[in-house]
């Protein structure tokens, strides 16, 4: 397949399913985005909604069920050998939880060296000392941090740490998974703050899983909303939050805190009704339209596909783009 020069990353059908006992869960469900070089996707949705599983399997983390996941034009899940060590260099991986992803066994320093020495970046230990301390203090820790274990550190510092063994293999590419939600409100600005600097320094291009959706506003550039396993909105993230349009999305928007009580008090919030379907047997038709208020026969028996509503703004619901027809 041609290159698109445009993308640097572009996802098209992917599908990937997990074995549920006699049924099959359907975590990704026919999703298709793309991510621009230098830009930051944001992906949001409730816990459960495929965000982290699609993550995971455009970096090939799983094997994907169906679909295609184009790096530079080539399909990530046909790479081998050389190939595929190049991708893993060039794409990397902050984790979520950053109490499970660090080893407590290696100290910082070889945490973070362990991708300069899998792909032979450097030659002397020497070499790889000076580095890992300049990626110390890139991330904001001290230099003399590499000599301790991870048990030493504070939940903030760790993800730092994570974040300068992303950086250590210098990527082009870097999924964030959810790196602040086991953070302190207090410590989470000051990581959106680190990615964002990383990100004008070094030409990085993010995908950003999140739930918080205030995070996300001031992180990316374009927005992808996720609901059991389908995009349902995706968009520019100042159209996203100025005009949603998916009923879901909606919903999400009105449960942010807004920091002025008066306001705060006679905001009209869109409260969701009934349960989250499963995703082991997920409804015919429209999977929202069991909670949302403006469910019609069409919904419950036709899925509705992304549609263009606007400029770059496509949206899964029979309801939007109807005055158009």
């Amino acid at each position: 397949m041609t290159e698109n020069q445009e993308y640097l990353l572009e996802v098209k059908g992917l599908k990937k399913y997990f074995k549920a006992g006699k049924g099959t869960l359907k975590a990704v469900d026919d999703v298709s985005f793309y991510i621009r070089p230098g830009e930051t996707l944001g992906v949001v949705g409730e816990s459960g909604c495929g965000k982290t599983t699609c993550g995971r399997t455009v970096l090939g983390l799983y094997d994907k069920t169906d679909g295609e996941v184009l790096y530079r034009g080539k399909d990530v899940h046909q790479l081998k050998g050389e190939a595929r060590r190049v991708f893993t260099k060039h794409a990397q991986i902050i984790f979520q939880d950053p109490y499970a992803s660090l080893d407590p066994k290696m100290k910082v320093r070889d945490i973070v060296a362990e991708g300069i020495r899998a792909h032979q970046l450097l030659k002397s230990e020497r070499e790889i000392r000076e580095r890992v301390d300049e990626l110390l203090i890139t991330v904001g820790l001290d230099s003399q941090y590499g000599d301790r274990y991870v048990h030493e550190f504070s939940g903030g510092q760790r993800q730092r740490i994570g974040i300068a063994r992303a950086l250590a293999v210098d990527p082009e590419f870097i999924v964030c998974d959810e790196p602040i939600s086991a953070l302190d409100v207090s410590i989470q600005a000051q990581i959106v703050n680190l990615l964002d600097r990383l990100q004008k320094e070094k030409g990085l291009t993010y995908m950003f899983i999140a739930h918080d959706l205030s995070m996300v506003k001031y992180i990316s550039d374009r927005v992808m909303v996720m609901y059991l396993g389908k995009v349902v909105e995706i968009t520019a993230s100042r159209q996203l939050y100025a005009h949603p349009a998916h009923p879901y999305t909606q919903a999400l928007l009105s449960a942010i805190p807004i920091p002025d009580p008066h306001v705060e008090a006679e905001k009209q919030r869109i409260k969701m009704g009934g349960e989250i379907p499963s995703p082991i047997d997920p409804p015919a038709g429209c999977r929202f339209q069991n909670r949302c208020k403006y469910a019609t026969d069409r919904c419950r028996e036709e899925e509705p596909q992304l549609r263009l509503v606007g400029e770059d703004h496509y949206v899964a619901c029979h309801r939007c783009g109807e005055d158009e027809e």
